[in-house]
């Protein structure tokens, strides 16, 4: 292997090192957060849009429309919570549950609800994510013009393989970090969903099972507007999404063959 592919080599590892930098977090204690940020971490906008409109169908601003929508029902009530009202603002009509989430006033909620999450180390900053990202689609670039500028030896060729695997798995690294998987399984472990609905009487806990179960909560405890608003429809279990490395940003799926929620 002649020295000039050393060279492309030593360019493709620091890619790879700078994009670890950018990668890496650290983790802040704070309060538990709230249910729609849960839901956010477990399975991405999608997830937390249904919470807030579950939250706000408790107290009657919202209701199922027809053919699998979901209408305003009257004003918001005293709620502050942001993505909430923003999804509440977003209801000058009936809107299916996935338009909703892409409205403007929801997306905007759900950006600062995400920059919140980074600030404590459950989420990879968006920016940081989307430039490590861009620094390993460089790898292969940097190996290919390496090996086509001198030549390809089998050793090349096998050495090059390295950097582009290391990169290929590390494209696949989740938005969401190691701090808030165990956030999420300890609190399916201190809140297993229960059999019977009639177990559950606090609709802040109803919440809290939504946001970390996602249909087979919806499904339990509201499941005639669950159906008829199109809630329900994603066979997922509680790990798909975040937990299972098909990340996502608020703009859409960080992940080849990943979808938000």
């Amino acid at each position: 292997m002649t020295m000039g592919m050393w060279w492309f080599l030593g360019v493709a590892f620091g890619q790879l090192a700078l994009a670890g930098l950018l990668l890496h977090t650290r983790s802040q204690e704070g309060p538990e957060p709230p249910p729609e940020a849960l839901a956010l971490l477990r399975g991405g906008p999608r997830a937390a849009v249904t919470v807030a409109v579950v939250a706000l169908h408790q107290r009657g601003a919202v209701a199922a429309g027809r053919r699998g929508t979901i209408r305003a029902n009257g004003g918001a009530g005293r709620t502050r919570d942001p993505l909430q009202l923003g999804v509440h603002r977003s209801l000058q009509r009936a809107l299916a549950l996935r338009v909703l989430a892409s409205r403007p006033k929801a997306r905007q909620a759900l950006a600062a609800l995400a920059a919140e999450l980074g600030s404590r180390g459950l989420l990879r900053p968006p920016g940081r994510l989307l430039a490590a990202r861009v620094l390993l689609l460089c790898v292969p670039v940097t190996v290919g013009t390496g090996l086509w500028t001198t030549g390809a030896s089998g050793t090349a060729l096998a050495s090059g393989a390295v950097p582009v695997i290391v990169a290929a798995a590390l494209l696949c690294v989740p938005p969401t970090t190691r701090a808030a998987h165990r956030l999420l399984a300890d609190l399916r472990a201190r809140h297993p969903l229960p059999a019977h609905r009639r177990a559950v009487s606090d609709g802040r806990e109803v919440l809290l099972y939504v946001a970390l179960y996602g249909d087979p909560a919806l499904s339990l405890f509201l499941p005639h507007f669950s159906r008829d608003g199109g809630l329900l429809g994603h066979r997922r279990t509680p790990d798909d999404g975040f937990a299972a490395g098909r990340g996502w940003t608020p703009d859409g799926p960080a992940c080849p063959g990943g979808m938000p929620e």
